[in-house]
């Protein structure tokens, strides 16, 4: 049995209490959603600017009433102090996912990405060190690597960012270890590399690429490949960033906290290929997609050509295992579209 079955059999029979800051959004949804299955008890916080009231009626439809009955939701916003206090207040564990994420969307208005993901994050900090809450987990990013051309990106070895979203999720984790060295504040940042997975909202300018391609080809609309579609990524199924969230929050070992960690799979894969993967997924639910073609653009501001993550000290500190690869994720992914995408 591997770290992350011992950890749910423990949870099963001793629930603890969980925040989840972003819980309407894409991965929080993902994490309440395990939560409840693992009869945790959840207060979710989220201002609806990013996340859907449709995420959490979806996680409702899944673990019924009984289970539902264990989640309390608060709408308030990161930014204001008083509403992150009221949502720490009696809480074992914080994963707080809460951000405005999109290297595009940071460029275009940076003012409101520094509030949410640095003023924001400040305050969650704030807030969960008054309440003495055991573990505060937070969304890192893979963007903090920036210039660093070597492959794989390994924890201690970054570069200088490339957009003022990476220069906020760089901010976190200066500030987590501050909060550790200041306060003894016990936190555990996770880069993620390209998560996705079920509930990824596919409409938008800011939509992630995986949702956005699958959405447009079910549609029969165009599909824009930024660049000559070889940039790669390291593209990790959302159970794997809910896994290492949790092992994250109830790690015992001390050498394990007020670390950094990527949350990733370990492999790469291009454009071109990752288009090539969803179209054949489709394929079966969808034969129009067989003679669907790309379209190619240029290159797009603040992003990295290349990026594979390093996963061994997850591996090693955490426990963390994949279960997910790429394709494996994909299938499951493509699935939950092909029922959802109108």
């Amino acid at each position: 049995m591997n770290a992350y079955a011992q950890l749910q059999s423990v949870l099963r029979t001793q629930p603890r209490a969980w925040l989840v800051t972003g819980v309407a959004g894409f991965i929080g949804s993902n994490l309440l959603q395990t939560l409840l299955e693992l009869d945790q008890n959840v207060v979710g916080l989220d201002n609806f600017s990013t996340g859907h009231r449709h995420n959490l009626e979806l996680v409702r439809a899944e673990v019924g009433e009984a289970r539902w009955a264990r989640f309390r939701m608060i709408e308030g916003d990161i930014r204001h102090l008083e509403d992150c206090r009221q949502a720490c207040a009696g809480v074992d564990y914080v994963l707080h996912q809460a951000a405005l994420g999109s290297v595009p969307r940071s460029i275009d208005d940076p003012i409101t990405t520094n509030a949410s993901n640095i003023d924001g994050f400040l305050n969650m900090l704030v807030a969960a060190r008054d309440a003495q809450v055991k573990r505060f987990v937070y969304a890192a990013s893979s963007s903090t690597y920036g210039d660093e051309p070597n492959l794989p990106k390994i924890e201690e070895r970054i570069g200088r960012p490339l957009s003022p979203y990476a220069v906020t999720k760089f901010v976190n984790e200066l500030y987590a270890d501050v909060f550790a060295r200041s306060y003894g504040f016990n936190t555990i940042g996770l880069r993620y590399f390209n998560v996705f997975g079920p509930r990824q909202d596919p409409n938008g300018a800011y939509a992630a690429v995986i949702p956005k391609w699958v959405a447009a080809m079910i549609k029969n609309d165009e599909v824009w490949i930024n660049g000559d579609g070889e940039t790669s990524r390291d593209f990790c199924f959302v159970a794997n960033a809910v896994q290492a969230n949790l092992l994250a929050a109830t790690v015992e070992s001390a050498e394990a906290t007020n670390q950094v960690y990527n949350m990733a799979v370990g492999d790469r894969t291009t454009l071109n290929d990752l288009f090539e993967a969803i179209r054949a997924a489709l394929l079966p639910h969808h034969p129009h997609v067989a003679v669907f073609k790309a379209q190619y653009r240029d290159f797009r501001r603040g992003d990295v050509r290349h990026s594979l993550a390093d996963v061994g000290k997850a591996r090693r500190l955490l426990g963390y295992e994949p279960s997910h690869r790429m394709r494996e994720g994909l299938v499951e992914a493509v699935s939950w579209y092909v029922r959802s995408v109108a």
